[in-house]
């Protein structure tokens, strides 16, 4: 098993595209992401098995451009398994899988 982190952040809606929805990892975790001994990979992406409750999925998480922070995106089946919004909170586990 992979490194592995928990936390609870609100849900945003990228405004360049229409039904783009992620979450933006605590600084803090994206730090120790940063500092972890990954292979380089396209754009800054760190793969990732992700679950919020009972639904998991595999995806990317990306570095945002402004400030290094790493954001999750959250796919259109696991936002309507779990009834997820813009700007609801929700509480997500990943761990890092290469």
């Amino acid at each position: 098993m992979g490194d592995s982190f928990s936390f609870t952040a609100p849900v945003w809606e990228w405004a360049a595209r229409d039904n783009w929805f992620f979450v933006r990892l605590p600084d803090d975790v994206s730090e120790q992401i940063r500092e972890l001994p990954l292979p380089p990979a396209g754009f800054g992406s760190v793969k990732v098995a992700a679950s919020a409750g009972m639904t998991r999925w595999s995806t990317s998480i990306f570095p945002e451009s402004h400030d290094g922070a790493y954001v999750l995106p959250l796919k259109k089946a696991v936002r309507v398994a779990r009834g997820i919004e813009p700007g609801d909170l929700v509480t997500v586990e990943i761990e890092i899988v290469g």
